[in-house]
């Protein structure tokens, strides 16, 4: 797997074919908590086949605990983050019976970024071949390669054919130039190279790496959000991610180290209070849409020094 991060791509699985069965293990190491999931891959029948989805899923186990080494989804203290995801690693294998080698990393701190690529080559055949699509996918997706980064993704948009375009599944199609439009995602180098560390250093192999605010839209967006266009935006303790997905595919992906943490940390300080009260508050009481009952709700907060009297601030 590092050698394959050294030449400029993150580790990629190969597709589970639809009629097989299989165990895989999901981790995500944010900067709160740190979660493992062993789930059990099974086919679907075919009337029950969602678009793109050939496998349902049975969750045979979860494992959570609280991060630590971890800053803004970026691994600051090797030792700690390690710990860490021993033991939510080692919770779910027990929790589901079973014991893995390796898992699926999700990434949303690696100073994640998009390009758009195009790239052409000349068909082999009169008609458009699957080897044709490989051969200009890799064309473009290379081109990403370089100044520190590395490619976690690349998505095709759409192709053309003899530079007509629009075209969404040119194979079978005649034509003597096949052209792809290409999205493709990529994540620091430096970064991504200390999450396989952590990985391996428990003793674990990366199946793949994959970016977390893509796999968020494809698990929560529907076929007509997909199509009609949305901005999906997910908040965590340490960082903010978002993904613009339109037309059934995903065209644009960012975050920043910026997230809930921050925002409890203003409330602490703003009051003052303890941060455990201030993360309640935040929760139980903070909106983004303002009401009119916020003028004259009166909330009863702890005092930092500990006196167990009611203070009621504004």
């Amino acid at each position: 797997m590092r050698h394959r991060l050294a030449q400029g791509f993150a580790p990629k699985m190969r597709p589970i074919p639809p009629k097989k069965s299989g165990i895989v293990a999901v981790l995500d190491i944010g900067t709160s908590k740190v979660v493992c999931m062993i789930a059990r891959l099974k086919p679907r029948g075919a009337s029950d086949v969602l678009h793109r989805r050939t496998h349902s899923i049975d969750v045979l186990g979860i494992g959570h605990t609280r991060a630590h080494g971890v800053k803004g989804g970026a691994i600051v203290d090797m030792a700690r983050a390690e710990l860490a995801v021993r033991q939510a690693v080692d919770m779910a294998e027990r929790a589901a019976g079973v014991q893995i080698g390796s898992v699926i990393v999700g990434v949303s701190g690696a100073r994640l970024a998009s390009q758009h690529y195009e790239a052409a080559v000349r068909c082999m055949a009169p008609a458009v071949e699957e080897f044709d699509i490989r051969r200009v996918l890799e064309a473009a997706s290379t081109y990403a390669v370089g100044d520190g980064r590395a490619v976690m993704h690349a998505l095709p948009v759409g192709y053309s054919l003899d530079g007509r375009r629009g075209i969404g599944e040119p194979c079978g199609m005649l034509g003597q130039e096949l052209g792809v439009d290409m999205h493709v995602i990529t994540g620091d180098m430096t970064s991504l190279k200390n999450l396989v560390l952590c990985v391996e250093r428990c003793h674990l192999g990366i199946e793949a790496m994959v970016c977390a605010p893509y796999a968020a839209a494809l698990s929560s967006l529907t076929d007509d959000e997909m199509e009609l266009g949305v901005t999906l935006i997910d908040m965590g303790a340490g960082t903010t991610t978002f993904s613009v997905v339109s037309g059934g595919h995903c065209m644009y992906v960012d975050g920043i180290a910026l997230g809930g943490q921050h925002i409890t940390n203003d409330v602490a300080r703003g009051l003052p209070a303890r941060l455990a009260d201030a993360e309640r508050l935040k929760a139980l009481h903070g909106a983004v849409v303002a009401v009119s009952s916020d003028d004259h709700d009166m909330l009863t907060i702890p005092a930092l020094s500990g006196d167990e009297r009611d203070h009621p601030n504004k």
